[in-house]
């Protein structure tokens, strides 16, 4: 039987990186040895994840403990960008534990990377880290929500995904260890602001796009003829009743049963 391709192994990107990626796998994908496979991959952010929050600690003392953090969020940017691809180049055929397992281990990551945050930052601001924590959570419920309505995972908005997001975390860590957190405490309320008004964005074209999805449905619903006969005479007398779609029929079947 002819197995139909699982609609979350795709992803829909287009983000400002993306053609400089694309030239990136075909140089690195052959270049990945076997025995590293998209299990490994995908696991390792757990270690970048305990890496990011015990680089945070320290950094709370030493700011300069935040280039390691960074070089963190560049190995989980590095698992994270190739794990699916060496899965499909490999024929590992996890697409749908690679799914799930990568989609809630970015979560992760973005909780420690928050986290890691809350320890340099002073407790004034932690209110913030918060707020930003629910948006991006926001984000990735209607990432997903989307998907099971239109079975396209679209990861990037306005030309920014997650590859830009990591190197907008690590330019952010290099202007602390340089400068201190009295800038990104005040930046924090313009992050936020910026990230409401790009979900406000996000939610109204995805409904938008979702709701035509509908539509059109709702346009390829054809109306169907019902022939009954008559068995009250000996004569076969046929009454024709029209039915408004095929949709209906089955909504009064599941009602009568």
């Amino acid at each position: 039987m002819e197995q139909q391709e699982f609609a979350g192994a795709s992803k829909e990107n287009t983000s400002f990186l993306k053609p400089l990626e694309n030239r990136l796998d075909a140089i690195v994908l052959p270049r990945i040895p076997a025995w590293l496979g998209t299990t490994q991959l995908t696991m390792l952010t757990v270690v970048w994840c305990a890496g990011i929050v015990g680089f945070s600690y320290f950094a709370a003392r030493d700011m300069r403990w935040l280039w390691a953090v960074s070089a963190m969020i560049f190995c989980q940017y590095l698992t994270d960008h190739f794990d699916g691809k060496v899965g499909k180049y490999q024929g590992a055929g996890l697409e749908r534990w690679g799914y799930y397992m990568d989609h809630l281990l970015d979560y992760f990551f973005l909780a420690s990377v928050l986290v890691g945050y809350s320890f340099i930052l002073p407790q004034g601001s932690h209110y913030q880290l918060l707020i930003m924590m629910a948006l991006f959570g926001a984000y990735d419920m209607s990432t997903f929500l989307a998907f099971a309505t239109s079975s396209k995972l679209k990861i990037s908005y306005l030309k920014f995904g997650p590859t830009e997001f990591r190197l907008a975390l690590i330019v952010i860590n290099g202007l602390i260890a340089t400068y201190g957190t009295r800038h990104m405490i005040g930046g924090l309320r313009f992050v936020n602001a910026g990230a409401f008004v790009g979900l406000c964005f996000m939610i109204y074209s995805t409904q938008k796009r979702i709701r035509k999805i509908d539509m059109e449905r709702r346009a390829l619903r054809v109306p169907v003829v019902v022939i009954q006969i008559d068995e009250s005479r000996n004569v076969g007398n046929v009454t024709v009743q029209a039915c408004s779609s095929l949709y209906e029929l089955g909504s009064q079947q599941q009602v009568s049963n």
